[in-house]
């Protein structure tokens, strides 16, 4: 008998990565799933035992959606679309719910499974949690090769080994400064000068304009393809990842460095001075510790080889249905 699965995702596009990771790995002949949407209001910044079990904070077209026949699981991926899980447990008490990272204590124990980043074990315990390295993503084989056919031929010109950069930013109140823009363009230097080849640069928001121009002025001889914020072109991100040899990638984006390390490639790791927390390097730790990243920095990080990938997705996928 197939069981019905709604996975509530909104606006941060590296929560609904890791949850579309689950479910891309689930048994489709056991879940049938729905993807519920979430808009928010202002009330979504109130905290969640003040929107406690309630739609409020999602507007009016999200909370229609959101109504019976209630399904048998819930997948809720971050801290605001907690009270909607709950809501739907309150209205449909046979409903399993089922977390990506930490809920927070309000509520905690109503969720039938919460899976929370090895590097999160300073909060909350529950009985209910279950830890991993990282975080799932969606990355597989097939997504690879499909990227692969797609984005080949734009790169084919470009002296190999191609080495993908995939630059982050600033994290809260942590700024991705100019000195550590020097020091990943000087890194990046490093490496392409004892390795040859190209590099497949993309940057985000925020690596900020004047961190940008650092680093592509550092590189402005390395053989290139690049794909800068604010450019309005098709994103060959996931064509990076399918067709570069080895890739780079800074440690303030979990999901990123994950994703990184789904391809299997050699990863190096930026992590840059004063500027990642003391969650976001023991993350990085925990990658270099299972043999499947190594620190950029490391004066042998051009050596390395992996001999480990994640998939957090297909051991979360079979938790689920172990339910």
């Amino acid at each position: 008998m197939q069981k019905n699965l709604w996975v509530l995702t909104d606006n941060r596009r590296g929560s609904v990565g890791q949850a579309m990771g689950v479910v891309n790995e689930l048994d489709k002949k056991i879940f049938t799933v729905t993807e519920k949407k979430l808009d928010y209001t202002r009330f979504a910044a109130l905290p969640n035992w003040l929107r406690a079990k309630t739609l409020l904070g999602i507007t009016k077209q999200s909370k229609t959606e959101i109504k019976a026949p209630y399904p048998d699981y819930v997948l809720s991926i971050s801290r605001r679309t907690v009270p909607v899980a709950r809501y739907i447990k309150k209205m449909s008490p046979k409903t399993k719910l089922i977390q990506l990272m930490h809920p927070g204590t309000t509520g905690l124990k109503e969720f039938s499974l919460v899976i929370v980043p090895e590097h999160d074990k300073d909060k909350a315990f529950c009985s209910n949690i279950h830890y991993i390295v990282g975080c799932p993503h969606r990355i597989t084989q097939d997504v690879l090769s499909e990227a692969r056919r797609k984005w080949q031929n734009t790169f084919a010109d470009l002296p190999r080994p191609l080495t993908a950069v995939i630059v982050g930013g600033a994290i809260k109140k942590k700024p991705f400064s100019l000195e550590n823009a020097h020091s990943l363009g000087d890194a990046l230097k490093k490496l392409k000068s004892e390795i040859g080849g190209s590099v497949l640069i993309t940057t985000s928001r925020r690596t900020g304009e004047n961190a940008q121009k650092i680093i592509m002025e550092k590189i402005k001889n390395i053989p290139q393809h690049n794909f800068l914020w604010g450019d309005k072109s098709d994103n060959p991100y996931l064509g990076y990842l399918a067709c570069a040899d080895n890739i780079v990638v800074t440690g303030d984006s979990v999901s990123m460095c994950c994703e990184a390390t789904g391809t299997g490639k050699p990863i190096y790791i930026f992590t840059g001075k004063n500027w990642l927390t003391p969650k976001h390097l023991r993350f990085v730790n925990s990658l270099c510790a299972t043999k499947c990243a190594v620190l950029l920095e490391n004066p042998e990080a051009a050596k390395f080889v992996p001999s480990a990938s994640i998939n957090s997705a297909r051991e979360i996928a079979d938790l689920i249905a172990k339910l």
